[in-house]
């Protein structure tokens, strides 16, 4: 069996490589070993992680509230690069759990999830189910879930695209100066609890989205590393999306692609002090497109994770056989493992 490269053989290259790296005595890794990074092949038969339904275990308590676009100092609805034509939202929800584990006055590690509510419901049945296990191989710690609507529409020129393509640490500080803020001072969680804090721990901080959110994760860590740490991407657009009049441009010319072009911005930047979660679908996005459309969701997200790899990074590369961008079904075998990996180590950093 050849292993060699094209855009459309990362099934089989990843099979090679797994093949190649477990014999009998040293058999494959499981994704439920939270201590096991690397290369995963999983599907095309998919089951639901019983640790991501609802157990019957105590409940946190959910809060939700909206954040006006005109007051932000990071994000208002008003960027030159905007594209009139695509709407943008006047007010973002904001979607709080906290979980029954979490002690009042402790400062909680945290969880951002982009496009919210996305996959709250999943994370919440986690949370109450894992923060409470016996085991300590497939425990969880108590961390607050906030969840962020993004800011309206899709693609070039759009306020979404602008939040999540961009390469800088914008979105990294709108989240971590602006929302995380908004949470505590909120008076309905205030009122139930008076004195919640979050750790100001880059351990402690974690970010996770889909598609162009998935990239919006790994760029906020990568920017800021100072500020999020733990980054979870699923189906990530590492691709060219950044907008053509993006001041980013300059440095970054083809956005999320540079993080493995020719530019090699991965192996060619110091190491940083993350740990990095990926995954593509065998039928994501322009899954056939040639490397010259820089828009090949499956070869970027190959490429995303070879550069961790090769620069030795914590990391964790998921390929689902017969899914699709952003396909639940991997979300609901998957993403109980993935936070338990995503936090493995939490408090011993």
């Amino acid at each position: 069996m050849s292993c060699r490269w094209t855009a459309r053989a990362a099934l089989l290259l990843l099979t090679c490589l797994l093949v190649s790296t477990a014999t009998a005595e040293d058999p494959a890794p499981s994704l439920a070993d939270p201590t096991a990074n690397g290369d995963f092949v999983i599907g095309p038969d998919y089951h639901v992680d019983p640790d991501l339904t609802d157990q019957g275990n105590p409940k946190g308590k959910l809060f939700e509230f909206s954040m006006p676009l005109a007051e932000s100092k990071i994000f208002n609805g008003k960027d030159a690069t905007l594209d009139p034509k695509k709407d943008v939202r006047t007010a973002r929800k904001i979607f709080v759990y906290v979980p029954a584990a979490y002690q009042d006055g402790t400062k909680a590690p945290v969880l951002v999830t982009l496009d919210g509510p996305s996959r709250l419901d999943l994370v919440r049945n986690a949370l109450d189910n894992l923060t409470i296990s016996k085991d300590p191989n497939r425990k969880l710690p108590p961390f607050i879930v906030v969840s962020v609507q993004n800011g309206g529409n899709d693609s070039y020129g759009s306020q979404r695209g602008l939040e999540y393509d961009t390469m800088s640490d914008r979105h990294a500080r709108f989240i971590n100066d602006e929302v995380l803020p908004a949470v505590l001072s909120n008076p309905q969680i205030k009122a139930a609890y008076p004195h919640i804090a979050i750790t100001e721990d880059p351990w402690g901080k974690a970010i996770m989205g889909c598609s162009s959110g998935g990239a919006a994760a790994l760029t906020a860590g990568w920017f800021r590393p100072d500020l999020f740490r733990r980054l979870i991407t699923y189906s990530g657009t590492f691709v060219d999306q950044q907008d053509d009049d993006a001041a980013e441009e300059k440095n970054y010319p083809l956005g999320a692609w540079e993080y493995h072009s020719n530019m090699k911005l991965i192996e060619n930047a110091d190491k940083k002090p993350l740990r990095i979660f990926t995954h593509v679908s065998e039928n994501d996005n322009r899954a056939k497109d040639p490397e010259e459309t820089y828009h090949n969701w499956v070869m970027a997200n190959y490429r995303t994770a070879a550069a961790l790899k090769a620069k030795g990074y914590d990391y964790r590369f998921i390929f689902s056989k017969a899914t699709r961008h952003c396909d639940q079904k991997v979300y609901k075998q998957t993403l109980a493992d993935t936070l338990v990996w995503a936090w493995h180590g939490y408090g011993s950093k």
